[in-house]
C-alpha cells in the first residue's frame, strides 16, 4: 500500500448523501452523461469526467466521491495531496504519474483531497517554488490526458488558493455549502431512522455542517441508549 494514497472500500450510496439543490442537479447531469457515454461519444461529444468540489468543511465532498464511485461500480483511490507535497518534491511528479498510469489500465475514481495544497505555487518566496511549478505542470499534463474510462474528483476548502490553470481542467465545479435548517431536518430524520424511537429524543443543532450535525446527533443517541440501559439495570436489581 502506498504511503500517499489508499483504496477506499466504504459502502456509501447516493441516497446517503444530502446535497444542496445546485449540487444535486449537477451530480444528476454528470451521472446521466456517464450512463449514456457511448451514445454521446458516437457523436464525438465530450464526456465530463473531472469534477472540482469546493466549499465548507464537513458538507459532503468526500462522501460524494465515495457515493459516485459506488454508483459507477468503480474502485475509489483517495490521494491526500498535502502528503505528497510535504514529501520530497523531486519524487512527487513520479508518484502522481504512477497513479494516472493505473487509471489508464482500469476504470477507477481518483479522488484528490486537499487539492489546494498545490496553491503553494503562488508563494513566490518559497525556495521550492521552481520545483513546485514543475510538479504542477506535470499534473496539468496528466489531467489533460486523463483517460475517459476513469473519473477524476478533487476537493478543497480553499478554492481561492488553486491556480486558475488547474481549475479550468475540470469540466464541473460543485460548490458545497452549509445545509439549510430544512435540509438538516431531512438529514436528522435519515440518521434517526436507524434507531428505535425511544432513543431519538435529541436536541437538533442547526446552522452547522452535516459532519457536526451527525456527531451531535449520534452522541445524544448513544447517551439515550446508555441511560436507558442504566435504568433497566436498576429496575432489574
Amino acid at each position: 500500500m502506498s504511503s500517499f494514497y489508499y483504496i477506499d472500500r466504504s459502502d456509501v450510496n447516493l441516497e446517503d448523501v444530502v446535497f444542496n439543490e445546485n449540487v444535486a442537479k449537477q451530480i444528476e447531469d454528470f451521472l446521466l452523461e456517464q450512463q449514456f457515454k457511448e451514445k454521446l461519444l458516437s457523436y464525438q461529444l465530450p464526456i465530463a469526467n473531472k469534477i472540482l468540489m469546493y466549499g465548507a468543511t464537513g458538507c459532503g465532498k468526500t462522501m460524494t466521491a465515495k457515493a459516485v464511485a459506488k454508483h459507477l461500480n468503480k474502485k475509489l483511490v483517495i490521494v491526500n495531496l498535502a502528503t505528497i507535497i510535504s514529501s520530497k518534491l523531486g519524487e512527487t511528479a513520479k508518484n502522481i504519474d504512477a497513479l494516472f498510469k493505473e487509471a489508464q489500465y482500469e476504470g477507477l475514481v481518483l479522488f484528490f483531497d486537499e487539492f489546494d495544497s498545490l496553491g503553494q505555487i503562488r508563494d513566490y518566496d518559497n525556495k521550492d517554488n521552481s520545483e513546485m511549478k514543475r510538479v504542477v505542470n506535470a499534473i496539468l499534463q496528466l489531467i489533460d490526458n486523463f483517460p475517459q474510462k476513469s473519473v477524476l474528483m478533487a476537493a478543497t476548502n480553499q478554492v481561492q488558493r488553486i491556480d486558475e490553470a488547474l481549475k479550468r481542467r475540470f469540466e464541473m465545479h460543485l460548490e458545497f455549502t452549509n445545509p439549510t435548517n430544512e435540509t438538516l431536518d431531512l438529514y436528522y430524520d435519515k440518521l434517526l431512522a436507524n434507531f428505535p424511537k425511544e432513543y431519538c429524543e435529541i436536541n437538533r443543532t442547526y446552522n452547522t455542517s452535516f459532519a457536526e450535525a451527525k456527531n451531535s446527533a449520534l452522541y445524544q443517541v448513544k447517551k439515550n441508549i446508555i441511560q436507558s440501559e442504566i435504568k433497566n439495570q436498576k429496575v432489574a436489581n
